[in-house]
């Protein structure tokens, strides 16, 4: 698994992926896959709210009744706060990713990552492309580059975990395969982490206009980022 370069240290790393990995604990998720979770969790139009993660990781609401639950909720919400801490800095985060197999040099198995982070989406309380008014992107063009922008950022999750294949195949179209297929593949692998710093920082800078609703005063491409970065929007959290 790879090093982390946030404030957690390896203790209390290896000491989370135990108690993930414990019998008490049948239903918890892994380790790469709480932390695919956690920063799509974060991330979104609200963040979610860390009851919910915490029962969605550990698998259930009654995990927090036994000793080993609550010492993992404990380090997962220390988890949350670094992997939060590095992606307001806008630093890509280190993927803690498994082999995808036993064998020597096998390569990193990215699909649990990815597959966690897409239920962290689908998990948030309001959908993400409902909340930038989708169905009104063909009358609106800064919703339609708001979508593009989120669905460019989606991509290398969708291509790991298959969909982008299994869609495009519904729909008739050309899936590439061979030497491309395996290009495609090693783009998207290296393009995830900061795919997921852009989610990030796009979500982050939408919450600083205001709360849920579409009606609220919105960023414009040219406005100071509400990040604080003194940096024009565009050239910011709100770079495509």
């Amino acid at each position: 698994m790879s090093e982390t370069s946030f404030s957690f240290s390896d203790e209390q790393l290896d000491r989370l992926e135990a108690l993930l990995s414990s019998p008490t604990l049948e239903n918890a998720m892994g380790l790469d896959s709480a932390q695919g979770y956690l920063c799509a969790a974060l991330a979104g139009p609200q963040p979610m709210a860390p009851e919910r993660w915490l029962a969605d990781i550990l698998g259930s609401e009654n995990a927090l009744e036994i000793p080993e639950g609550l010492e993992a909720a404990g380090l997962l919400r220390q988890f949350a706060d670094a992997i939060e801490a590095e992606l307001a800095e806008g630093t890509p985060p280190v993927l803690l990713l498994y082999p995808a197999s036993d064998e020597e040099d096998a390569p990193s198995d990215y699909v649990p990552w990815c597959q966690a982070y897409l239920a962290g989406v689908d998990a948030a309380e309001q959908d993400w492309f409902e909340f930038l008014g989708e169905e009104d992107a063909d009358d609106n063009e800064e919703i339609r580059e708001e979508v593009a922008y989120i669905d460019e950022c989606l991509f290398p999750l969708m291509v790991l975990t298959g969909e982008a294949e299994a869609a495009a195949r519904e729909h008739g179209e050309e899936w590439p395969e061979g030497d491309e297929l395996e290009q495609v593949i090693n783009d998207c692998e290296e393009d995830l982490p900061q795919a997921v710093a852009d989610l990030y920082c796009f979500w982050r800078a939408k919450r600083g206009v205001g709360t849920i609703r579409r009606d609220a005063p919105k960023v414009g491409r040219n406005d100071a980022c509400p990040c604080g970065s003194g940096k024009k929007f565009k050239q910011c959290c709100g770079a495509e």
